[in-house]
């Protein structure tokens, strides 16, 4: 079984990086909606870092600002949501519930010896969970503008202080405004990105 060519355009050959947004609001609903698609991906040893702070008001919105690089503000402001994609690099605290099956799991990361594995792991897969959360914004009909111009540091000061949760990158969400999109940019063919041994 396969997708269908439209479900294909719709998350990825038609999908749009969107750089504008329609005064259309995006209800708490799609937000659990989304999460539980992408939640169902693979990571490993189903460690699942990703953690997500949906910026919906105007007052959280007004925290993000300063650590945006300028050419990202207004679009951000404007966006109906802006995820913030971060990953937990304590994710091995919830191995006994996340991977039952082997107990012993939390031990393969806990400890100060291990702080590269645990780095490595978390921002490998919760990068993939990333993702994961566009093709499934995009699957529920979202449209989506992700990004990288921040400040990391300025980002995890305001919002994930005390905690063991780093920033990774920003996903505004909403329905996009034709007129704001880019022109498609290439890519790169088989042979130029590909292998086969």
């Amino acid at each position: 079984m396969t997708l269908s060519a439209e479900d294909m355009d719709l998350i990825f050959r038609a999908a749009r990086t969107q750089n504008g947004w329609q005064a259309k609001p995006v209800g708490d609903e799609q937000l659990h909606q989304l999460y539980d698609l992408m939640k169902w991906a693979p990571t490993t040893m189903n460690t699942s870092p990703a953690r997500l702070l949906f910026l919906r008001s105007r007052e959280a919105k007004e925290r993000l600002k300063p650590a945006l690089n300028p050419a990202n503000v207004d679009k951000t402001m404007a966006a109906p949501v802006t995820a913030i994609i971060a990953y937990d690099t304590q994710f091995y605290e919830l191995l006994p519930k996340l991977f039952p099956h082997n107990q012993n799991a939390r031990g393969i990361f806990a400890g100060d010896d291990k702080r590269a594995h645990v780095e490595t792991t978390a921002f490998r897969n919760g990068s993939m969970q990333g993702g994961y959360f566009i093709i499934a914004a995009r699957a529920i009909g979202l449209e989506c503008g992700p990004m990288s111009g921040f400040n990391n540091a300025k980002v995890d000061a305001e919002f994930f202080a005390g905690t063991g949760i780093k920033s990774n990158f920003l996903c505004n969400l909403g329905y996009g405004d034709p007129s704001k999109v880019m022109p498609r940019s290439p890519r790169l063919a088989f042979d130029e990105a590909c292998k086969l041994l």
